[in-house]
């Protein structure tokens, strides 16, 4: 998957734990999990907000665009 997440990163760099953001943020702890290990297909900007508030960050410092060798390939053929 070509975005990945950072919210582990994040959790370090802010020293807290994980069980902790979830209460603050209002999501389960499995679910806040899922977000960490990227094993998700989206996210609510809600809820986006809410981390970065708490975690006092930016979107774009928990996502990352990595092109995956298949959106490469397309992108050299396309010109």
């Amino acid at each position: 998957m070509p975005i990945i997440l950072h919210l582990d990163l994040m959790l370090v760099k802010r020293k807290m734990k994980s069980n902790v953001l979830a209460r603050a943020v209002g999501i389960t702890e499995p679910n806040l999990s899922s977000i960490k290990s990227g094993k998700i297909k989206g996210i609510k900007f809600s809820t986006l907000e809410a981390i970065c508030k708490h975690l006092q960050c930016q979107p774009g410092d928990l996502l990352e665009y990595v092109p995956d060798e298949e959106t490469n390939f397309e992108l050299r053929e396309a010109s």
